[in-house]
C-alpha cells in the first residue's frame, strides 16, 4: 500500500513497503531554496526507505533553471548513484524546457549512474516497466 512521505504545494512523496516503489510528484516552477528543499526530501525518502524503484511524475513540472540544475547535479545525483535504487522511470514533462532539464541531467550523470533508467508518457506503462520480472527477481533474491 502506498503511503504519503511528505506533502507540499510542489512535491509529493510516496513510498509503498510492498513494493519498494517510491514515487515523486512534482508541480509547477520551482528554483533556489524551494527547489533545494524538495529535493533533500527526495533524498531522505531514499536514504529512510531504501526503494528500488523510483517513479518520478515530471508531467507538471515547469522549466529548471540552470543554477538549480548544477546544484541537483553536485547534491543528487551521487547520492542517486550510491542509493538502492535499481530502476528509475521519468513521466515526460508537458513542459518543453523541464524535459530538456531532466534529460540533460541525466545524461550528464549517465557514468555515474548505474540503474535503469527509462522515460515514458503514460503512467501505466511506467509502472509495468517498475515491476517487471528483473524486478520481481530482486525481491525472490533477497536483495
Amino acid at each position: 500500500m502506498e503511503l504519503i512521505c511528505f506533502e507540499s504545494d510542489y512535491l509529493k512523496l510516496y513510498f509503498d513497503e510492498e513494493t519498494k516503489l517510491a514515487r515523486a510528484v512534482w508541480n509547477g516552477f520551482l528554483s533556489g531554496e524551494t527547489m533545494h528543499n524538495a529535493v533533500k526530501q527526495c533524498i531522505i525518502l531514499i536514504e529512510e526507505k531504501n526503494p528500488v524503484g523510483w517513479l518520478a511524475d515530471n508531467r507538471k513540472l515547469k522549466a529548471i533553471r540552470q543554477k538549480d540544475q548544477e546544484w541537483i547535479s553536485e547534491n543528487l545525483m551521487p547520492r542517486l548513484a550510491a542509493s538502492s535504487l535499481r530502476k528509475l522511470a521519468t513521466l515526460i514533462s508537458e513542459d518543453l524546457f523541464s524535459q530538456m532539464a531532466v534529460e540533460s541531467l541525466y545524461t550528464k550523470a549517465s557514468e555515474l549512474i548505474h540503474f535503469d533508467h527509462q522515460y515514458f508518457k503514460f503512467e501505466t506503462e511506467a509502472y509495468k516497466w517498475l515491476l517487471n520480472e528483473q524486478h520481481k527477481n530482486y525481491f525472490q533474491l533477497g536483495l
